[in-house]
């Protein structure tokens, strides 16, 4: 049963109050001034605070401030029998849900309580997705490796400061995104994202800086874009490398002046967002082959921060293994289920040339295909993670290079080619290397790599997903 609390320094007001709404079916608490109202918060709680703005002492916009200041406050509901409009702009720029005027009718009291409960409800839902967010998106790991990308996170979230993160595809480049957002200033603000790769270079412009009606066919409603959506936030640039040099200007203008255009628009406008950048691409080389502006490079690459693939970091695979399982299971009400400390180990040495991602993928798999409640090496190769595109480096006798390195895989011997489990499987490598090696090569273009491989598009997106590898549907243009 919902609980209000009633504070007011007249006798007569509060027990007025308190039977309305206990005919209404509340629980009512009620104290005379702010000090004792806080100490009653403190001990019983309540879902919605009706509070006078003239109290003895502390006065009713002071203890609003402090109900206010709480980690989950209630919403409150202010009510004077002196009221006035700078009162009123006051009390609810101060958080206050509503303002009510003494003498308060019976349905306006029972109508802004039960109006002020329903909002209570949402801003807990909020929270509840909010911190089932963060746990989602919560950087995982104990070795030396992580650690040190937490530390640079620590120390360069607090600040404004523009941050670059590298890393191969899959390794978690958005996490520490999100981390960085979550640490600072603006955590409270929006956190956008733009995935760069994605966008048709023709769409990018109008994606990043909002666009006018009839700007462009289609154009049928003015509409904002990313920057204008992340003011005062974070806006986080994923696969900066892959950005049309057109754009590049244009994003390297919103960085230096503060301001953005929106396409068809003459109208200047300011904006105050934190840009975050992450890549897969060698920058200084697409500076260097004149693919990437180096102006805007130096604007993006103030802290650089470098996540470490997978391989780099094996302590962290039982670690993350444990908690996607863990994670999967609770999100999805399945029956628990553990990893046995033999499956770890296999996880553990395999080469995951997807990363995180793909050792997220595998754990979901396991999560559905397993049969017992104990995760076992047989359920690895019932689901094709000893037999497919890897292989764990301590079983195949193979540098763990060679599952990555098509030419690695061209100079094995024919007793490692038996190590591996036969020429099948040594093709099946070579295979999933190859067109790994040409996704890395077209920045995740599907199509572009279908070209370089000589094979069907169509074909290529079935390979893609039977070795677990990533790639975009984004055309090139002709």
């Amino acid at each position: 049963m919902p609980t209000v609390l009633i504070v007011d320094d007249e006798r007569n007001i509060r027990r007025t109050f308190g039977m309305v709404l206990r005919g209404e079916g509340f629980d009512v608490l009620d104290a005379p001034d702010g000090e004792s109202s806080l100490a009653l918060l403190d001990k019983e709680g309540a879902d919605v605070v009706v509070l006078d703005v003239r109290l003895p002492g502390m006065d009713g916009l002071e203890v609003l401030r402090r109900i206010r200041e709480r980690p989950a406050p209630p919403p409150v509901l202010m009510i004077s029998g002196h009221g006035t409009i700078a009162t009123a702009v006051e009390a609810v720029r101060l958080g206050a849900f509503d303002f009510l005027e003494k003498p308060c009718s019976r349905d306006r009291v029972v109508v802004a309580v039960r109006n002020a409960l329903r909002l209570g409800e949402l801003d807990r839902e909020v929270r509840r997705h909010r911190r089932a967010a963060d746990e989602r998106h919560r950087l995982v790991g104990e070795s030396a490796a992580l650690r040190e990308v937490l530390e640079q996170v620590a120390r360069v979230a607090p600040t404004d400061a523009r941050v670059l993160i590298r890393g191969e595809s899959g390794v978690g480049k958005e996490l520490v995104a999100r981390a960085i957002h979550r640490g600072s200033r603006r955590a409270d603000r929006p956190f956008v994202k733009v995935n760069c790769a994605a966008i048709p270079e023709e769409l990018i412009e109008s994606e990043l800086f909002g666009a006018v009606r009839g700007a462009y066919t289609g154009a049928v409603a003015d509409r904002d874009g990313k920057f204008l959506q992340a003011d005062g936030g974070t806006l986080f640039l994923d696969e900066i490398g892959d950005m049309s040099p057109r754009a590049q200007a244009k994003v390297l203008r919103a960085l230096q002046e503060g301001e953005i255009e929106r396409v068809g628009d003459g109208r200047v406008r300011r904006v105050d967002v934190r840009v975050i950048a992450a890549t897969h691409r060698n920058l200084e080389q697409e500076v260097r082959a004149g693919r990437f502006r180096e102006d805007l490079f130096f604007r993006l690459n103030v802290v650089p921060v470098t996540v470490p693939p997978l391989r780099e970091r094996p302590d962290d695979v039982p670690v993350l293994a444990r908690w996607f399982l863990e994670r999967y299971l609770r999100e999805n009400d399945l029956p628990p289920r553990e990893f046995a400390p033999e499956t770890l180990r296999l996880l553990r040495d395999l080469p995951w040339p997807g990363n995180v991602r793909e050792l997220h993928n595998a754990v979901e798999r396991l999560a559905i295909m397993s049969r017992g409640r104990r995760i076992t090496p047989d359920d690895l190769r019932r689901t094709g993670l000893l037999e497919g595109g890897v292989a764990p480096a301590a079983e195949s006798g193979v540098a763990a290079g060679a599952a990555t390195d098509p030419a690695a895989v061209l100079a094995l011997s024919p007793a490692a080619v038996a190590s591996l489990g036969g020429l099948v499987e040594a093709r099946r490598r070579f295979e999933a290397a190859c067109i790994r090696r040409c996704l890395d090569e077209t920045g995740g273009n599907v199509s572009a790599a279908a070209r370089l491989l000589g094979i069907d598009r169509t074909n290529l997106h079935k390979k893609i997903q039977a070795y677990g590898l990533a790639g975009s549907d984004r055309e090139e243009n002709p």
